[in-house]
């Protein structure tokens, strides 16, 4: 896989759902994601107003990583997904992602994001504060 140094990062908004299905399940996220409804996946781009990716600086560019979040852009913003190809995963792309949204959403912006319980390792060694105090409602579908 590619070095640190070879990965694109961007804003992309108008993200092709068959690319962040192919992440979704590279990354492990597909177990949670409607990865089989083409149609909500594509609702869930849409309406998205911060598409982040990762791609390898070689031919076809390809996608190795996405985060998707939801902002007012002042105050701040929820990502939705954070998703890495599992053979990028340890090459600092997920930071990179996380990085490049602080850039987009400036310093006044908070993050927040729920983990799967395998990943909240890494959400402590990137800097993000554990919040005690979330709540949920459980989507029926």
């Amino acid at each position: 896989m590619a070095e640190r140094s070879h990965i694109l990062y961007a804003s992309e908004p108008a993200l092709d759902a068959a690319e962040f299905r192919r992440v979704l399940i590279e990354s492990g996220l597909g177990e949670t994601r409607p990865i089989d409804d083409e149609a909500r996946l594509k609702t869930m781009l849409s309406g998205a107003n911060l598409v982040l990716t990762a791609r390898l600086d070689i031919a076809g560019k390809p996608l190795v990583g996405v985060a998707r979040g939801i902002t007012d852009f002042s105050w701040v913003c929820y990502i939705s997904e954070l998703a890495v190809s599992g053979s990028a995963q340890g090459l600092g792309i997920g930071k990179g992602l996380l990085n490049e949204a602080r850039l987009q959403l400036g310093p006044s912006v908070a993050i927040s994001l729920i983990s799967v319980p395998d990943a909240v390792g890494f959400y402590e060694r990137i800097g993000m504060s554990r919040m005690p105090d979330a709540f949920w409602f459980n989507r029926k579908r």
